[in-house]
């Protein structure tokens, strides 16, 4: 692994080490997170299949990895936060410290390689990863990836409307810097794509937290009428391209 990619996982490493104690009820628990955990879950459930080899990278709390092996998935689960991890395991989950860019080392073929809520987006060129994924699912299998989109509605009218108008540009550019240091990087759906091919056929384009806002306070009528919505418009042009997230579902060719 080159210095550079050390260095940007040391700063991974460091910046989820920070949200893990607070992850689950800040994200998890909340509104927002939970519908959108839900969107996603919908699209990719149908494609696991009782004894299916999951391989979760980016796992988090472990909740994604808590769920598919409920579903009867044997799931290894890999976070750059030791952090992460250790909340990860204590829930059960088979969860190991390692960057996704280290990936490369399993010998085994999974038939499903997964990652939610922008993991990715820590990494800034996908097509570098294109060898590594390709080896690791086997012929027929998915990768489902969940990015952050490079344009949020909702959270660009929020600032907007606060006068915070460099947080409402904040994914424009493609690329941001956190407080912390951390470079985060908002692909367009032609990068994603393109950084895939060849061997992975997209069989969804999906917006995830389209008409749900990522923030709490909202009245749980208003959350249950936008969440209908969201099934409805998730999967058509305009949701792709303003949701909170993407969800890309592709098929190893």
């Amino acid at each position: 692994m080159s210095s550079s990619l050390l260095s940007s996982s040391a700063q991974a490493a460091a910046y989820f080490d920070g949200l893990a104690a607070q992850y689950d009820e800040v994200w998890t628990s909340s509104p927002a997170g939970r519908w959108q955990r839900e969107a996603v879950w919908r699209h990719v459930d149908p494609l696991i299949r009782r004894g299916d080899r999951i391989l979760d990278l980016g796992c988090g709390t472990g909740e994604d990895a808590l769920h598919f092996g409920a579903l009867g998935g044997q799931v290894l689960a890999l976070d750059v936060s030791p952090a992460m991890v250790r909340v990860a395991r204590a829930k059960g989950v088979n969860a190991r410290v390692l960057p996704i860019e280290g990936s490369h080392i399993f010998a085994v073929a999974f038939d499903l390689v997964f990652s939610n809520f922008g993991a990715l987006n820590c990494i800034r060129d996908l097509s570098a990863l294109h060898e590594t994924l390709a080896r690791l699912i086997r012929k027929e299998g998915y990768l489902a990836v969940c990015l952050m989109g490079r344009f949020c509605l909702s959270e660009s009218a929020r600032y907007l409307l606060r006068g915070r108008f460099k947080k409402a540009a904040l994914r424009w550019r493609g690329e941001a810097l956190t407080s912390t240091g951390l470079q985060v990087f908002y692909p367009s759906a032609k990068q994603v794509r393109h950084a895939l091919l060849p061997g992975f056929d997209l069989l969804a384009d999906i917006g995830i937290g389209v008409s749900i806002p990522p923030w709490r306070g909202m009245p749980s009528p208003l959350q249950n009428t936008l969440a209908a919505l969201e099934v409805r418009i998730g999967s058509s042009r305009i949701g792709r391209a303003i949701g909170d997230h993407r969800l890309f579902v592709f098929r190893r060719s």
